[in-house]
């Protein structure tokens, strides 16, 4: 038994995942009524998101708690690639539906749902979720929560006596070693999702919106293998690719199938120390970019919000599809904190052109009905530039100190 588990270990994660993703495609087709077999990625995915905010909260606390004076953070830096890379995304979006103008067949709104009224409700919410009871945003998976408490705990903690760092220094490293324990089950996850992703998914719902997601998807596809790694050269004068693909491989295959940014903070944070990352700076920059680095949510809302004005027939200009630029990136780095995440925040920028918000409501349940696809790419996008930005950070850093990165 132990030499069958060694020989398991022994095959790289990439693989098993593959392995895992082509078994479970064939069991959809073969058995999609074994509906037992979805539980396994259920679990995989139930136990990412258990676990990564209890990581985080004490990964960052430690992390501060252990910070020597005058050793730098580079979060200046990764928060303006970030933001730099979001608005790029919504802007690239705007371009790509200027030269490939998409429309709907508007279905029924989805009328249990409430869109935010306007940016300022959006960041309303971002900072009540940044006040928000530390136990709570721990149950809730509040990440702004959850991070703003660290931090200030952390800081707190500065002056704390050397046993009570070490305490918190070893309950993260027992965390750590959860989070890789569930981790190393990645291809029996990813299994269980494809199956029920192939079992239960029709495809012919997708005819009507081929156009769109096409868009969609190439758009994405733009952003994470040419603007991003343009922004990875200026950081590291480097050839990118190796990076952007590496981040593709390692943490945007695992966030296509989980679609969720939260649950794959554990992944990015594994793939940060293969990196060699500084543990003291990826501890915050990764939570943190899984809340505010939404290239991929801002794409969403700008293709969908310029497909439902095509659709009506308005015409937009330069000025105003920049402004829905700025609209889109802004209200994408609050779609965390937003219950239905990017796709509610489509009313919000609908808005600008005079959409009526059940006009809007409609296409929010056209975005629902494309969601396998476009809410996995979006959040491979997302969460695979969440390492590559913290890198690209820090080897910039590196670069300007003459060490090499």
């Amino acid at each position: 038994m132990q030499k069958l588990w060694n020989a398991w270990n022994g095959i790289s994660l990439v693989k098993r995942i593959v392995a895992g993703l082509i078994v479970g495609a064939i069991l959809g087709v073969v058995l999609p009524q074994a509906q037992v077999i979805s539980v396994l990625g259920d679990l995989f995915v139930g136990a990412l998101k258990a676990l990564a905010p209890v990581l985080v909260f004490f990964l960052v606390m430690s992390s501060l708690a252990h910070h020597k004076e005058g050793k730098s953070t580079n979060m200046k830096t990764v928060i303006v690639l970030y933001l730099l890379g979001t608005f790029l995304a919504a802007f690239s979006g705007v371009v790509a539906s200027f030269l490939f103008p998409s429309t709907l067949v508007l279905t029924e709104g989805v009328s249990d749902l409430t869109p935010p009224g306007g940016i300022a409700e959006v960041l309303k919410t971002l900072l009540m979720n940044a006040v928000s009871n530390p136990i709570g945003s721990m149950v809730n998976a509040n990440f702004i929560g959850v991070l703003v408490w660290a931090v200030i705990l952390g800081l707190a903690l500065r002056k704390a006596s050397a046993t009570t760092k070490e305490v918190l220094g070893n309950l993260s490293d027992a965390l750590s070693v959860a989070i890789r324990w569930v981790i190393s089950c990645a291809p029996f996850g990813i299994m269980g999702l494809v199956f029920n992703t192939v079992s239960t998914t029709g495809l012919s719902a997708f005819g009507s919106y081929l156009h769109v997601i096409a868009v969609l998807v190439g758009c994405m596809f733009f952003v994470a293998l040419v603007m991003n790694p343009v922004i990875v050269f200026f950081c590291t004068r480097k050839n990118p690719y190796p990076l952007v693909l590496k981040c593709l491989k390692n943490s945007g295959v695992m966030a296509f199938f989980t679609r969720s940014s939260a649950a794959n903070i554990p992944v990015n944070m594994s793939l940060c120390e293969e990196l060699g990352l500084d543990e003291d700076k990826y501890s915050v920059s990764i939570p943190l970019g899984a809340t505010i680095n939404m290239a991929g949510a801002s794409i969403t809302i700008s293709v969908l919000t310029l497909a439902a004005a095509n659709t009506l027939g308005i015409a937009v200009d330069f000025p105003t599809a920049l402004l829905l630029s700025l609209v889109s990136a802004i209200s994408a780095c609050g779609a965390s904190g937003v219950a239905g995440g990017s796709l509610l925040l489509i009313p919000m920028a609908c808005s600008l052109f005079g959409i009526p918000s059940d006009v809007a409501m409609q296409v929010v349940g056209i975005g629902f009905i494309i969601g396998v696809i476009q809410d996995s790419c979006e959040t491979a996008l997302n969460s695979s530039s969440d390492v590559l930005f913290t890198a690209s950070a820090e080897f910039y850093s590196r670069r300007k100190s003459g060490q090499n990165s």
